[in-house]
């Protein structure tokens, strides 16, 4: 094929080709530093030298880094046609076969140029190529010109008022028009952009926003699902000016909500309303509108136009949108690359209407296409891909996900597979229905109103399987598996509920999907779970906590039965429950569920036995042994008294809003002045009750309270500081210096060992120990002591340890049974799974 050299380009846009004139203010902000209008010129200017002059078609994968931004401003300033993808090889694989690219290029490997002009006919004005709103995983792509971009990101820039001042974090990824468009307006006024690979629901996301004095970020409607899991609206975010919104129709009592809120706060609410085919952009909301007009879409972005098409007698027509950020067209084959524009008006495929204040709203589509998760997906196009792998499927869905009716059952994963991964969907948004045929109408065609309402009668409950071929399946199956809760490449395992007993399940399952896990796997999003190098197969490493909690309930139930006399196991798990309070409940908004997973099955348990034994009565039953004193009442269960009455007060005392901000600004300064209250108790400056000292809430909540700082550093100084105190109060407070011993171990190690290198017949041990140890502690005082008379120690705590592990093996099947139950339709509710946040030892 001959090569084409020397083709001209149009003029790239002024938020390209102007960086330099806006000098040393800082463009690109990033956790590692600063970038200046300046440097990013120069940086843009060395990759445009290295391109060279012959005009080439670039695939360019992209996440949210400098480099990213560098080599996409680099292919438009020299004129270069892009076609933006995600970072993968999954993304580019169709895109390349399809568009056959002069030159690949990505932020982790030097560019791959494959020929030094280009063999494509490529159109003067032709400057981006973007899949449709994201990605449907299809070849066919929008063509966008130099002058599209540069009309999209004066009109955005003008409606939002931008500044040189502002400072938008980038909360969407830049292969996406709508996180695209942050970072062009932006640019164009010589704003500032905050790179970041974190989702909202990341803590760290938000300590960079604070941190850098962000004041805008923009989500697609799930983004707003996950600041509702976080508690957004109690953060204390004063930088933040306005909060954009598009990617799909957020509900109107949400729009409401969230105008309401910013008003509250001092920020805005625009809700917008764009297709990639407009370069982003076509509508918006004013922020006045949004609490009483909070079902529309508003007006036209400057310099573009909005029509209802053929309006019925509801004024209910297809809209009609014009301007110049409208596409040159669709490609669909490399030689459509040489086509200018094709279109002058853009059938947006909505029906919408004129609402009685003049605003525009959106009533419903026209065609078989939906947006879910901010991606506009053509529903017979998934047909037609799933059908090239031999599955027949009916396809239908709306804003919430898509439901596919498939006539192979067996097939059901592989369905999984496809759809996940060549949409970019979340497994969350994406539901496989197994059929013995397909709902039919008479003619013959699909039923999509039955696939869409998903027939109960036809579906399968299946457990997905992990897939080594596919960790990404696999890590979702993990989920499912344990929080019984398919998740989103945006959602963590905090983020989703999980506490400190389904997270020794889910590390270990998934170490045996992924390897090694970072430390602070709980916060890190789904999507960015990703296999670690091989290591060594005998040796797994495994949280601390969990090893420390299997041990101690051992330690335990062996120092009950007098195998051996090693006592201190529930005090060192003190310190590992206040460890874990900060991981996993401090912040979440089911702390108060957390607290009943571990009173519930407990008061229960209890109960059971004072009506079996005059040992126990009812102030056992309640948790409040500890409280009301009787003489006669066995001291057993000490510890779950005494972190549930620690539990309940701290709980409360974070639903306040303002202690709660107060937490997330300084989480250190909140955990050391709780471990200062504590400490006045354990050295007597404050004076209650002495009886039983070491197992009263009051006497021991230093312990906890020492495990919650010690989550809550971050550097070494601050690790000694905490051991410091440790040394300092644990001598001197118990009876032997083993007992000292015991529970200072347990402190340096979750402090300074994030993790322990176990043999993995070890490891296999050591999980259900720690997973069970709720149950464990609950039944072995009944177990024990009939073993230990009729057949020795070693009996009975071998004994006590398999009942537990029996009785939490039992429940978990039970509760999975509800829940299928609930989720079926059949039970109302859904009792809550014993996993809780902090185990009573």
């Amino acid at each position: 094929m001959a090569l084409i050299e020397f083709q001209r380009a149009s003029p790239a846009p002024s938020f390209v080709s102007g960086l330099a004139a806006h000098g040393s203010r800082p463009a690109l902000i990033t956790p590692g530093g600063r970038l200046s209008y300046e440097e990013l010129d120069a940086r843009v200017e060395s990759v445009v030298r290295r391109l060279g002059r012959n005009r080439r078609l670039i695939l360019l994968s992209v996440d949210n880094s400098v480099a990213s931004v560098v080599h996409y401003l680099a292919a438009l300033r020299g004129g270069h046609p892009v076609l933006l993808t995600a970072s993968g090889p999954d993304y580019a694989t169709r895109l390349i076969e399809t568009y056959d690219p002069d030159v690949l290029m990505s932020d982790t490997t030097d560019p791959e140029v494959r020929r030094a002009a280009s063999t494509h006919d490529l159109h003067p004005d032709l400057a981006l190529l973007l899949a449709t709103s994201g990605s449907t995983g299809s070849p066919k792509l929008v063509r966008l010109s130099h002058r599209n971009l540069q009309s999209n990101a004066s009109a955005i820039a003008e409606y939002l008022r931008l500044t040189a001042d502002e400072r938008a974090i980038s909360s969407l990824p830049l292969h996406y028009c709508y996180g695209l468009s942050v970072l062009n307006s932006h640019l164009q006024v010589g704003a500032s952009v905050v790179l970041t690979d974190h989702s909202v629901v990341d803590a760290a996301f938000w300590e960079l926003f604070v941190h850098t004095g962000a004041t805008s970020f923009a989500g697609v409607p799930h983004t707003f699902d996950l600041l509702d899991r976080i508690g957004f609206d109690r953060m204390d975010l004063p930088t933040l000016r306005y909060v954009t919104q598009a990617g799909g129709k957020l509900p109107a009592d949400k729009v409401n909500r969230y105008a309401s809120l910013g008003a509250r706060d001092g920020w805005e609410l625009f809700v917008m309303y764009g297709q990639t085919e407009a370069t982003a952009r076509m509508a918006f909301l004013p922020p006045q509108f949004g609490t009483t007009h909070s079902e529309a879409i508003g007006v036209p972005i400057p310099g573009g136009s909005l029509t209802v098409d053929s309006p019925d007698e509801r004024g209910v027509g297809e809209l009609l949108y014009r301007g110049e950020n409208v596409m040159l067209g669709y490609a669909e084959k490399s030689s459509d690359l040489a086509l200018g524009g094709t279109i002058s008006e853009l059938r947006t495929g909505d029906l919408g209407r004129i609402t009685e204040a003049g605003l525009f709203e959106v009533v419903g589509r026209t065609s078989r296409f939906v947006k879910v998760f901010g991606l506009r997906i053509d529903l017979d196009a998934v047909e037609c891909r799933l059908a090239q792998s031999r599955l027949t499927a009916a396809c239908a869905g709306d804003d919430k996900g898509l439901v596919v009716a498939l006539e192979q059952p067996g097939d059901s994963d592989l369905a999984v597979e496809i759809l996940t991964r060549e949409l970019a969907l979340p497994r969350s948004h994406v539901q496989v229905i197994p059929t013995k045929r397909l709902p039919r109408l008479v003619g013959g065609k699909p039923d999509y109103t039955k696939v869409r309402a998903g027939s109960r009668e036809d579906r399968v409950a299946e457990a997905p399987k992990s897939s080594t071929a596919d960790p990404a399946a696999a890590v979702r199956a993990v989920f499912v598996q344990v929080l019984g809760i398919e998740p989103g490449d945006a959602d963590t395992f905090v983020g989703l509920g999980g506490d400190s007993l389904s997270y020794v399940e889910m590390s270990i399952c998934l170490e045996a999907v992924l390897g090694s896990l970072p430390r602070d796997w709980h916060n890190t999003p789904v999507g960015q779970l990703a296999p670690s190098r091989p290591g060594r197969k005998f040796v797994a490493r495994t949280d601390t906590s969990v090893v420390i909690r299997a041990v101690s309930i051992v330690l335990i139930v062996g120092t009950h039965a007098k195998l051996w006399q090693l006592p201190g196991g529930a005090h060192a798990l003190l310190i590992v429950a206040g460890y874990n309070f900060a991981r996993f409940q401090l912040r979440s908004k089911r702390a108060f569920a957390s607290v009943a997973r571990v009173a519930l099955p407990s008061m229960l348990w209890i109960s059971v036995v004072a009506a079996a034994s005059d040992k126990y009565g009812w102030p056992n039953s309640l948790l409040v042994n500890g409280l009301v004193n009787r003489p006669g009442d066995h001291w057993g269960y000490w510890f779950l008294e005494a972190l549930i009455q620690m539990l309940i007060p701290l709980t409360a005392l974070f639903a306040v809003p303002a202690v709660a901000r107060l937490e997330e600004r300084r989480p250190f300064a909140v955990a050391a002045a709780a471990l200062g209250f504590g400490l006045l108790f354990r050295f007597d400056v404050v004076e209650l009750s002495k009886t039983f000292p070491i197992s009263r809430p009051h006497e021991v909540f230093w312990l906890f309270a020492l495990g919650w700082a010690a989550a809550c550093v971050d550097s070494w100084r601050g690790r000694l500081v905490v051991s410091a105190v440790a040394l300092a109060a644990i001598p001197g407070f118990f009876d032997t210096p083993s007992r000292a011993g015991l529970v200072m171990t347990a402190m340096l190690l979750v402090s300074w060992v994030p993790s322990v290198p176990l043999p993995r017949p070890a490891q296999r041990l050591v999980a259900p120990l720690a997973g069970a140890s709720l149950y464990i502690y609950l039944t072995h005082f009944q177990v024990y002591p009939p073993l230990e008379r009729w057949h020795g120690p070693l009996l009975a705590v071998t004994g006590s340890l398999l009942v537990g592990i029996a009785g939490w093996l039992t429940a978990r099947r039970l509760i999975d049974r509800f829940e299928a139950a609930w989720r079926a339709g059949r039970v109302s509710p859904r009792p809550a799974r014993p996993s809780p946040e902090l185990m009573p030892r």
